[in-house]
């Protein structure tokens, strides 16, 4: 670590997610919270935090059976209905849609208004999104929500520039991105990885039917994340995010390393 770094750690801490209250998970898709962020959020909301699930576009072409696919609308219908029971297995009722079409079928700028009128009504202390700078990332609308939420995350605090959004400010102290390959932060979830593993397999079905190789592939790689996430941080199981504080997110990169 360099002195720069090692200076910056002390001057500029990085937010502690387990003093948040009010937590804001924003999922490109149905099904993404669950697997970015599942078993934190379960754990969370099991302690009480106050936790929205924000699905940004309507899943409307995400499904492994290509067989007999459903009516892009029919599906829609039907993911945003297991979106509800997953939510409800983490034990999250607080959960919005956008509907958007899947696929980035939409204007960023419309997304970014919605993603505003949002964070400004439910007004957040923290931030989840899929992290957009990971260079591997090609999906758009993961691409596109990670890169509105960063926007929102450093602009949210900022009563002029969220009145242009017609919305209104929130006091967001951090921001964190799942599905990262830079975490920072590891969050204990032993006893709630099971609870995870349910909620996307068990509801997600039109996603994961039974026994389709994503599935079983989605699902030793969350085991496998959840026990390397666990050694790292001395947890038998845990989540990882690279988080961001209002000073990390502006000027200061090696900040949030």
């Amino acid at each position: 670590m360099s002195m720069l770094r090692a200076v910056l750690k002390i001057a500029a801490p990085l937010p502690d997610l387990e003093k948040m209250e009010r937590m804001l998970f924003i999922g490109p898709h149905p099904d993404d919270i669950e697997i970015g962020a599942g078993a934190s959020a379960g754990r969370w909301a099991a302690e009480g935090k106050q936790i929205c699930f924000l699905i940004c576009t309507d899943g409307r072409f995400g499904t492994d059976n290509m067989k007999d696919p459903l009516p892009p609308e029919e599906l829609a219908a039907v993911r945003e209905r297991e979106a509800r029971e997953s939510a409800a297995v983490l034990g999250v009722g607080d959960v919005r849609f956008l509907r958007f079409s899947d696929g980035a079928f939409y204007p960023e700028e419309d997304l970014l208004l919605a993603l505003a009128g949002v964070i400004g009504d439910f007004r957040p202390d923290v931030i989840f999104a899929p992290d957009p700078d990971t260079g591997w990332e090609c999906h758009p609308d993961h691409l596109r929500v990670g890169k509105a939420a960063k926007q929102l995350a450093v602009f949210g605090n900022n009563p002029g520039i969220m009145s242009t959004y017609s919305a209104r400010p929130a006091e967001i102290r951090a921001l964190a991105l799942y599905m990262t390959g830079k975490a920072n932060t590891f969050v204990g979830t032993a006893g709630y990885l099971d609870r995870q593993l349910q909620a996307i397999f068990g509801c997600h079905r039109s996603q994961f039917p039974g026994g389709c190789q994503a599935a079983k592939s989605i699902r030793l790689y969350l085991q496998l994340r959840a026990a390397d996430f666990g050694l790292r941080s001395l947890h038998r199981t845990a989540e990882g995010f690279r988080v961001l504080g209002q000073t990390q997110m502006h000027c200061f990169p090696e900040a949030g390393k």
